[in-house]
């Protein structure tokens, strides 16, 4: 019988622990080209906060403050928290919801929904879940096609249709498996 107490992230605390995203360790980016493709701009968030909770409903909840959004460029900031594309200023928070998710191994199946400005769309993705520290270290990536979003601004074609968002970093128990 052995006296070692069981990691954290044993593939069982996966399925029944209440995660929360670790902000300190963690990032929401996004990447779209422009200038007909020549040029990447690369942005993130720096305020958002989410779960995944694979025994819950929702399994999966990410809120992003769409004014955080920052690109190291303030005028073009300004412009990407206009009415033109996440209009901040009426629809505060960017949500992704998923109802349910399938985990296998070490790779999370994905389905829910993304809201932005007010209007939702359907997103499929994938995730990667590594046990890590104290911890679970996540990545997941999906491409967007931001003018299903309202998103339709764009000065004689210079930027692309889809963008590319990322999240990374470390999910840390909200509370131990034995407290559900």
């Amino acid at each position: 019988m052995s006296t070692r107490a069981a990691h954290p992230t044993d593939a069982s605390d996966l399925a029944t622990t209440r995660w929360r995203i670790d902000p300190a360790r963690s990032g929401v980016e996004f990447q779209v080209k422009n200038l007909w493709g020549i040029a990447t701009v690369k942005g993130r968030f720096s305020r958002y906060h989410g779960t995944l909770d694979l025994s819950g409903r929702p399994a999966i909840e990410l809120t992003i403050e769409a004014d955080s959004l920052d690109t190291r460029n303030e005028k073009r900031d300004a412009h990407l928290r206009s009415g033109d594309f996440f209009d901040a200023a009426r629809h505060p928070y960017v949500r992704f919801v998923a109802e349910a998710a399938t985990l296998d191994g070490d790779r999370l199946r994905v389905r829910g929904d993304l809201r932005v400005r007010g209007t939702s769309i359907p997103l499929q993705l994938g995730a990667t879940l590594r046990p890590a520290g104290d911890g679970v270290d996540v990545e997941a990536v999906t491409e967007i096609d931001h003018r299903r979003l309202g998103m339709t601004w764009n000065l004689i074609g210079m930027i692309r249709p889809t963008s590319r968002l990322t999240v990374t970093g470390r999910l840390v128990a909200d509370h131990p498996p034995s407290a559900r």
